[in-house]
């Protein structure tokens, strides 16, 4: 880690917590390519070093890796002491989830208590320890936004899911919260509702012969994180502070 310049972070950081292959590369990529220096953190700090690499090199971005584990207040606090190092972090984006293997258990009765407990730690209280870190400098300056990725698993308990769906549902009320609290002093919050499954970037994807491309089916991650942009650069008078994105072929 290294400092940077007040010249050369005038624009801010940009913190994208919860970087994997998918979303979060892209929203990295994303506000990267619009000209900000974009700290990414996430546990395992060989692929998010490569990541920050790889985004560095196409957009010609300073982009730096930080480790974080968001079921660990100490861990945060760390994390964001380099983050903070960089400069104003004026965009901070959760999207730490849950590992998937965890989301779903056939019965509630085989769920562990501290498997529960590490779901909520991720989804929502890790959220809060973020938040904590940001919003001091965002309300000294008068400005910020903070997004918060939730799914269909925020609005809807399903059977099966209930670690997922009440950490995703505490989130949305952390969301609603902190935008009732901080919105009248400048600061953008809200909570994007991904209700489907995200794929591949759709530049990435080959289909062989005859074969339904994934496009067909999932969300291209470069699109939404389209959305995560729009609502940074929202006009103050029409902020949104909830959205959900799904496919085109996807019901209601």
């Amino acid at each position: 880690m290294r400092s940077l310049s007040s010249s050369s972070a005038a624009k801010g950081i940009v913190a994208v917590v919860g970087v994997g292959p998918k979303l979060g590369r892209s929203i990295a990529r994303k506000f990267a390519h619009e000209g900000y220096t974009v700290a990414i953190l996430a546990r395992d700090l060989g692929r998010l070093s490569r990541f920050a690499d790889e985004i560095a090199r196409e957009e010609k971005a300073q982009v730096f890796a930080i480790r974080i584990d968001c079921s660990d207040a100490r861990s945060v606090r760390e994390a964001f002491e380099g983050v903070h190092s960089l400069g104003f972090v004026e965009v901070l984006v959760y999207n730490a989830c849950p590992p998937s293997s965890s989301w779903h258990a056939p019965r509630f009765t085989g769920i562990r208590v501290e498997s529960f407990q590490k779901a909520l730690a991720v989804s929502s209280v890790g959220a809060f320890h973020c938040a904590q870190q940001v919003i001091p400098g965002m309300v000294d300056r008068g400005k910020g936004t903070i997004l918060f990725t939730g799914s269909s698993a925020s609005l809807t308990g399903i059977a099966g899911f209930c670690e997922l769906s009440c950490g995703k549902f505490a989130l949305r009320a952390l969301s609603q919260c902190l935008a009732r609290e901080f919105q009248p002093q400048g600061i953008h919050v809200a909570h994007v509702i991904i209700d489907g499954i995200i794929g591949a970037p759709r530049s990435l994807q080959v289909p062989s012969p005859g074969e339904q491309s994934s496009a067909d089916i999932s969300m291209d991650p470069d699109a939404i994180a389209q959305t995560y942009w729009h609502l940074h650069v929202q006009d103050k008078s029409a902020w949104t502070q909830e959205i959900d994105l799904r496919a085109s072929n996807q019901a209601f």
